[in-house]
């Protein structure tokens, strides 16, 4: 399967699914990274791995006519599934109606609960237990797609918004690789908002 990343910094989760494919645990390879802000780290790590990269800045730019732009590119390099990594751009209703349920993203929450920004410190804020990170299905909506994995991180007394985002990440590391294999194996049949995952169980 043909991945498009897309990034606006670090680029820490594309990291992971670079490392995930280099160590054979996703069978999968990256045709082209997208990158929206010229300077973002992501890209040293692109250049120095040899990955394919377009750097197609959104500063100025209507959100219809920067996907235009971005989808143009993906389907030049044949992407058959849109992976958003710390992309900090909201996609519009026609880029996801150009890859129907083939666009993922990861959210440092359980989702549905702390959309959109600052989700840790939303977190710590009200209060709760547990929090942790979210695949999903991107659609039309903030957040809202269906939820395809996730996992658990304790919020513990004495952290701050800086320890739990760390161990959030940590995690965020570990399961979107295996939810894009999940997509790779064609294992997941979605009916309404309920993601079903043959066999079961994620490994």
């Amino acid at each position: 399967m043909r991945l498009g990343i897309l990034i606006s910094g670090r680029g820490s989760n594309f990291e992971a699914i670079a490392n995930a494919i280099s160590r054979r645990k996703l069978d999968a390879e990256i045709a082209i990274v997208i990158c929206n802000r010229p300077n973002a780290g992501g890209l040293d790590f692109a250049r120095e791995r040899g990955i394919p990269m377009r750097v197609i800045e959104s500063r100025g730019m209507e959100r219809e006519a920067y996907d235009k732009l971005v989808i143009d590119e993906l389907r030049t390099h044949e992407v058959d599934l849109v992976c958003l990594a710390g992309f900090m751009r909201l996609l519009s209703a026609s880029f996801v109606h150009a890859f129907p349920n083939r666009v993922l993203n990861i959210h440092p929450s359980l989702l549905p609960a702390f959309p959109g920004l600052d989700a840790q410190r939303q977190a710590l804020e009200y209060g709760v237990r547990i929090t942790g990170c979210t695949v999903h299905v991107v659609d039309e909506f903030l957040d809202s797609g269906p939820i395809l994995v996730q996992s658990a991180v304790p919020v513990l007394d004495t952290d701050t918004v800086e320890t739990l985002s760390a161990r959030i990440l940590a995690q965020e590391h570990a399961i979107y690789p295996k939810a894009i294999q999940l997509m790779v194996e064609r294992r997941i049949t979605l009916q309404g908002r309920r993601a079903m995952i043959r066999e079961d169980e994620v490994d």
